[in-house]
């Protein structure tokens, strides 16, 4: 017996605006929507496909009545893929985002960022080509 990473659920006051500033972070897009929640995407989850092999996990917001209070257990790394990982930061802070200070220290080849809600996330080494 097998089981599947299918999704990362993450609770939130807004599913919302989380899931429009992840959507502009990650060129994904809103793939359902119910009472309090919204999953978004890479690509539209079919039983037949995650039965077939493991595929990319989709990102649900869950409206929740509680704030974040602590640092997250668990977290995003994402990684440019067209652009250096400066130039990538500068966009996630036009978005929204805001760099945060976990105690990473200084000499660090990644950026501790939090998204609108104030969930942590990486920014990691850039995947552009290299000139």
């Amino acid at each position: 017996m097998t089981s599947r990473f299918t999704e990362l659920d993450i609770d939130c006051h807004d599913p919302e605006r989380l899931a429009a500033f992840w959507c502009a972070v990650l060129d994904f897009t809103v793939i359902d929507r119910g009472a309090g929640r919204v999953e978004i995407g890479s690509w539209e989850p079919t039983v037949e496909d995650i039965r077939a092999r493991q595929m990319p996990p989709t990102v649900q917001f869950i409206q929740v009545p509680e704030g974040k209070t602590v640092k997250n257990r668990l977290h995003l790394d994402v990684s440019p893929i067209d652009a250096s990982t400066d130039d990538e930061v500068t966009r996630l802070l036009g978005l929204g985002a805001t760099k945060v200070d976990v105690g990473q220290g200084r000499d660090r080849n990644w950026v501790v960022m939090a998204d609108p809600e104030g969930n942590e996330f990486c920014v990691v080494r850039t995947l552009a080509p290299q000139n």
